[in-house]
């Protein structure tokens, strides 16, 4: 439980966090009545910038809590999170700078503009967009999902706590829907900012005050080995090294698919500087090994052990700064896993809204005004939000995680037509149709059969566990090419609408 000096820390500094949401909307000011103005930030954000929303955009609540819960409970094979990162920003550097010059060469706002006009079809860009709202909503859940950990590790011992988080939640979310919709992407880039100082705050402190006060992890592995459970931790077992290679490459495939990466990466202001703050982007990973870490660092102290074993290990870091850090410091450290659910949670939904707007109801129609797409991309944020919530109130968590399981087995299956699109136009648009129709199909149907059941997004093959993600994307790349090939033979060729020139920087 969090002392009145740790509340009222965790209340002040969200307080400003509010401020800063709420003034985006006068920070760089620009005409909000535009999608890219409101949904990109102008497209003028620099290096550090960039670097903190990415920050904010790709290390979050659930980062903070599923990673090193996920190494507490299962062990050494989540460590596959943290060098897929060091893979996901060299595919961010082959792909992220390509987009960004097509979509300001031809003002594109997302992935799916990008495919419309390169393979000339709507049919295609729809089904991208769709794959990325459906993906992208069990992953705002899932922010929610860390929010609660916060919020049960302050409450604890407190009567009616689960009433006062769920009111705190619905709170936050009104306050968050309406800075998304008055600032759009400017309030979640300073708002980033803030939070991200925070987590940094919160890494390094509890990296360096743990070992020093609690015997660090020689003390920590002295329990582990005491428990007889040394070789979770240590060893990987043999039976899950194909997974762990699958998970990793297919992690890092998918990242930079959501469009919420994506929505991020096209905010910035010039190519350079993406790439810059691109490489960069490195050091969060850095902080991911050692958050990562904290699902063994625990073991040394034991009042934060005691609270994991009787209330999960979802509770892991929580446990960890409330045990080791006076209270107006764990308010800190708390706020900033807090906000670090709702500063995604707005990127993720104006990157949805913009796809359904634009992708979607766009075709629908097409005479729609810029001003009329921008309104409606503002409501439909807000209620992609409050949908993600009431969901995380209706059903149990483990809905949530499972569907987010999902979600990256399915935002896999559009590596094809926007990574390799951004590269070739050779792919014949109903080829990719129908190798993402396979992709997906058959993602789907692994993860019902075997990964819902096992809440596991791998599966069983000749050659062992492995990620069904990239069994379905096989599956959909040999489709794409036998249809092209196909395709080409019988004289149908893709006619693209982006020129050799619109590709050039």
């Amino acid at each position: 439980m969090l002392g009145l000096a740790g509340i009222i820390v965790f209340i002040a500094l969200f307080i400003v966090f509010i401020f800063l949401g709420f003034y985006g909307a006068f920070w760089r000011k620009g005409n909000l009545d535009l999608l890219h103005e409101w949904g990109l930030a102008g497209r003028r954000l620099g290096t550090v910038l960039v670097w903190f929303l990415m920050g904010a955009d790709l290390y979050t609540a659930y980062t903070f809590i599923a990673v090193p819960s996920s190494l507490y409970a299962k062990g050494a094979i989540y460590f596959f999170a943290v060098p897929y990162v060091s893979l996901t920003f060299a595919i961010a550097m082959l792909t992220m700078p390509k987009l960004w010059i097509v979509s300001r060469n031809r003002g594109y706002v997302t992935a799916a503009d990008f495919v419309k006009d390169r393979f000339n079809s709507s049919i295609l860009a729809a089904l991208i967009a769709l794959t990325g709202v459906v993906a992208e909503l069990p992953y705002i859940a899932l922010q929610i999902v860390g929010m609660k950990s916060v919020l049960q590790m302050m409450l604890l011992g407190i009567g009616n706590a689960a009433l006062v988080s769920e009111i705190s939640l619905i709170v936050s979310f009104i306050i968050l829907a309406a800075f998304t919709y008055t600032s759009g992407l400017r309030g979640a880039a300073l708002t980033g900012v803030f939070k991200d100082i925070l987590i940094w705050i919160t890494v390094i402190s509890v990296i360096v005050i743990v070992p020093l006060q609690y015997g660090g992890f020689t003390h920590a592995f002295s329990v582990i080995n005491s428990a007889n459970l040394s070789a979770r931790y240590t060893t990987l077992p043999s039976n899950l090294q194909i997974a762990y290679w699958s998970l990793f490459l297919g992690s890092a495939l998918a990242l930079y698919l959501y469009p919420h990466s994506i929505n991020g990466s096209l905010s910035a202001d010039d190519k350079n500087r993406l790439m810059y703050s691109t490489a960069l982007l490195p050091i969060y990973g850095i902080g991911l090994a050692i958050i990562a870490l904290f699902g063994i660092l625990v073991y040394a102290v034991p009042n934060a052990l005691s609270v994991v074993s009787k209330y999960g290990g979802a509770l892991v870091v929580p446990a960890l700064i409330t045990s080791t850090m006076p209270d107006w410091a764990a308010g800190i450290m708390l706020l900033g896993i807090f906000v670090g659910g709702l500063v995604p949670a707005a990127i993720m939904a104006i990157a949805a809204s913009n796809l359904l707007v634009r992708n979607v109801i766009k075709e629908v129609n097409p005479s729609i005004t810029p001003k009329g797409e921008t309104t409606l991309a503002k409501w439909i944020s807000a209620v992609i939000k409050f949908l993600a919530l009431a969901f995380v109130f209706l059903v149990p968590s483990t809905y949530a995680i499972n569907l987010q399981l999902l979600g990256g087995i399915l935002i896999t299956q559009t590596l094809p037509a926007v990574f390799l699109g951004l590269y070739t136009k050779w792919f014949n648009p109903w080829a990719l149709t129908a190798g993402w129709a396979t992709g997906i199909i058959s993602g789907t149907y692994m993860f019902f059969t075997f990964g819902l059941p096992h809440a596991t997004s791998l599966y069983p093959t000749l050659f062992g566990l492995m990620y069904a993600a990239v069994i379905a994307l096989v599956l959909n790349l040999v489709v794409s090419v036998i249809g092209t090939l196909v395709a080409n033979a019988l004289g149908f060729k893709t006619k693209s609408n982006i020129s050799a020139e619109d590709l050039k920087g």
